[in-house]
């Protein structure tokens, strides 16, 4: 297959004429640029590299808008957890598959081509084990697969309720894993998908307050045999009461201590990053992990603003990439945008995160998030380029916020003043899966998920 696009946004920057050539696995093959075509598919067209969603929890998309009302005199992100327990306690595996697949849907209207999935509902409402115990999971790979996104599936290993070892809450029995009961449903998972295309398993440790070193040790002992380059997420330092917690508990800083205590390489994202002194700033660069940025859920939560002027600046930058997490919002332009607009209420300047040698925030954050994200998927992706996935998003030209933007205007035309609209066509994997800006199963997806929101909220 061979696309042709008249603006693409290759490694090296804008180029025009591009011929990308895909094989029948899915991967780019070939890219030639300044070339003649016999016959253009669009005069104005913009190709970009699609984004990878780092973060997802796809249940709570059911619950987006809900609760925003104040429900004592100050509310925080543990007063909005308590709510979320409540869904969480009520949801079917039916009803997971039915709302994963309508937002994955979502998602590639927005331009994601990938999300990673944070999962750890595996437990029955009862609390009680289902019979196959990977029968969550595979309702949302299902739900990934019949949308058309790539995934990364990242069950979650929850053994605790707080730091020490302290006992798990009854809200939180559908979440708990032993460490053997992890290990084996990671060791399936494996086994079901680990050669299928658009599925990758990766895992994940909830947060340091649902595990213990023994378990993080075995755990990722067990990682090591059953897929040694399988991605490793954990939620870190999203709440300062959370790093307060933690230094009570060990002395130490959530960063801090995870340097300390675990081998961060490339393979980890940190999600929630948030809270970071300056020294955490400069380990956690120099790891080379992913800073695991979700600025519309940590705006809706009160979380905080991460340092990503500084964390992206210096001679070792860091690593980002954005997931829409809770999903109050299912948008790439809007958590670049936040992402920047929260530097410049910080810093009181101007298009902080654009750097000397790209004058345009918007390139610079699409470029950093595309490449920190599909590093955390543990996908060759994020760049249009020979053996990368054949990941891409059309921008439409016709869109008012596009109109009369040169190709170097164009990113910052959609992040700042453009929304989900400006996305036109979406390919997955040298499969086109939005066109036009429709879904083939849009209408279908769309029924099964009002009506599963609605049992859910009766």
């Amino acid at each position: 297959m061979r696309l042709l696009a008249a603006h693409a946004l290759l490694p090296s920057g804008w180029a025009r004429n591009v011929a990308i050539d895909i094989g029948d696995d899915g991967l780019i093959t070939k890219i030639v640029s300044d070339t003649i075509f016999e016959k253009m598919v669009s005069e104005t067209n913009f190709v970009v590299p699609g984004m990878a969603n780092l973060h997802s929890h796809a249940f709570q998309r059911a619950m987006a808008g809900l609760t925003e009302a104040r429900t004592r005199e100050s509310d925080t992100f543990w007063t909005w957890r308590d709510l979320m327990y409540r869904l969480a306690a009520r949801i079917t595996p039916e009803q997971m598959g039915d709302i994963a697949a309508y937002l994955y849907m979502e998602m590639l209207k927005a331009g994601y081509t990938s999300v990673a999935e944070f999962h750890y509902l595996h437990r029955a409402a009862d609390g009680a084990m289902y019979q196959d115990p990977a029968q969550m999971s595979q309702r949302l790979i299902a739900a990934a697969r019949e949308a058309g996104i790539a995934i990364t599936h990242l069950p979650v290993l929850y053994a605790y309720g707080g730091f020490g070892a302290q006992p798990a809450t009854p809200d939180q029995s559908r979440f708990i894993l032993s460490g053997p009961e992890y290990e084996e449903l990671l060791a399936q998972l494996r086994a079901m998908y680990g050669d299928t295309r658009d599925v990758r398993i990766g895992a994940a440790f909830h947060s340091l307050r649902a595990i213990d070193e023994k378990l993080l040790r075995s755990t990722l002992d067990s990682m090591q045999r059953i897929d040694p380059t399988a991605p490793i997420h954990i939620h870190i330092a999203e709440q300062q009461a959370e790093v307060d917690a933690c230094l009570a508990w060990s002395g130490a800083r959530p960063v801090t201590w995870l340097l300390d205590h675990a081998p961060v390489d490339a393979r980890w994202c940190l999600v929630h990053a948030t809270h970071l002194d300056a020294a955490e700033s400069n380990r956690l660069a120099a790891s080379g992990a992913v800073a695991g940025l979700c600025p519309t859920t940590e705006a809706n939560l009160g979380d905080g603003i991460f340092p990503a002027a500084e964390f992206l600046s210096g001679s070792n930058p860091g690593r980002i990439g954005i997931g829409s997490d809770s999903h109050v919002s299912v948008s790439v332009a809007e958590e670049l945008r936040l992402l920047e607009y929260g530097q410049r209420l910080t810093h009181m300047s101007r298009a902080t995160l654009a750097s000397d040698t790209t004058h345009s925030p918007g390139e610079r954050l699409h470029f950093a998030a595309s490449n920190g994200g599909a590093q955390a998927l543990g996908i060759q992706a994020g760049r249009i380029a020979p053996g990368c996935r054949a990941d891409l998003v059309v921008l439409d030209p016709e869109h008012p916020a596009l109109w009369n933007k040169s190709p170097a205007q164009v990113l910052d035309a959609w992040i700042f003043a453009g929304d989900n609209a400006c996305v036109r066509d979406v390919m997955v994997g040298g499969e086109w899966r939005i066109q036009g800006r429709w879904h083939a199963r849009e209408e279908a997806l769309a029924r099964r998920f009002r009506a599963a929101q609605a049992a859910l909220l009766a």
